[in-house]
């Protein structure tokens, strides 16, 4: 087939580079416009973009997908079919309607659970012992549209969204590719999702990432996992943020929010237990080991977190 891909962050890397690879002809690669960057802010390519260049493979920036421009480029193109991952822009129906066979999305999460911006952060958070990626078409409606095909994969105990997000990625590109073969010789037919199960994954936010120490320290665990790489769990420490990276629930009796340090660690006291910090990130300061950071500090007895 005649295929576009449409992508933007580092996550879609694996889908271009494995649809590039494919038995399919890859016409152009479509991705959101230049963005500020920087200490400069400086106008910097995407990923998928650059990637794209290098490949040989042209590439379209449309400010928006409904610009008639855009729409026009896309018809002289005559795909039969356009990948899609992490694209960052709504579709309106008159571009979902100019590829034969529409526009099919690599979601990350097992649909109809978790659809939105963040369904890795969400299953995380809420524990989920499997996630996985499923390709469906794109329709109007937020992840709604029916689906080709799923890949699962088991949630480990100490994986952080960018770890799950990375290996679904690569799985998920190989997935992407054999929806596309599929729909090309006609072995794959789309079947609506069902109405029950729907679960959604709203983007998380700065705010949403703050721990609230009187939470037990399992639900701490998850929300600091599912907030790393971004957008960052952080607490207030001295009234300037603190961010923290994934830690380890531990068996021991310390009052929640409060800080207790030894040489060798740094406990944080929850609602039914305690955690020891991994890395820490305090304000103005580079990412280290929680340890280093406390020794480095004066901490007063009873100091706590949060506040």
């Amino acid at each position: 087939m005649r295929v576009a891909f449409a992508g933007t962050p580092e996550v879609a890397l694996p889908s271009l580079n494995a649809i590039a690879a494919s038995r399919h002809e890859l016409v152009a690669v479509i991705t959101r416009p230049d963005a500020p960057a920087g200490r400069g802010r400086r106008l910097v390519a995407s990923p998928v973009a650059q990637r794209a260049e290098e490949l040989g493979i042209p590439v379209l920036k449309p400010d928006h997908p409904r610009d008639p421009d855009f729409q026009d480029e896309l018809k002289a193109l005559e795909v039969d079919c356009v990948g899609v991952v992490a694209y960052g822009a709504l579709l309106p129906s008159s571009a979902l309607d100019i590829p034969t066979h529409g526009w099919v999305n690599l979601h990350f999460s097992l649909l109809p659970e978790w659809r939105g911006a963040a369904p890795v952060q969400h299953a995380i958070w809420a524990g989920d012992e499997f996630s996985g990626a499923t390709t469906f078409r794109i329709v109007p409606a937020l992840d709604a549209g029916p689906t080709f095909g799923v890949m699962t994969e088991r949630v480990r105990p100490t994986d952080t969204a960018g770890d799950l997000l990375g290996r679904l990625a690569d799985g998920g590109a190989q997935l992407l590719v054999a929806t596309l073969d599929g729909i090309e010789d006609g072995s794959l037919e789309a079947r609506e999702q069902p109405a029950d199960g729907i679960t959604v994954a709203p983007k998380i936010t700065v705010e949403d990432a703050r721990i609230d120490w009187s939470r037990p320290a399992v639900a701490i665990d998850r929300q600091i996992r599912a907030c790393t790489p971004a957008p960052g769990a952080w607490t207030l420490f001295g009234g300037e943020r603190f961010k923290i990276g994934p830690v380890t629930v531990v068996d021991a009796d310390v009052p929640a929010g409060e800080v207790r340090a030894t040489k060798s660690e740094v406990l944080v006291g929850t609602a039914d237990g305690a955690v020891r910090l991994g890395l820490v990130k305090p304000t103005g300061r580079k990412e280290m080991p929680a340890a280093d950071w406390a020794r480095g500090v004066t901490l007063a007895d009873g100091a706590t977190f949060g506040s």
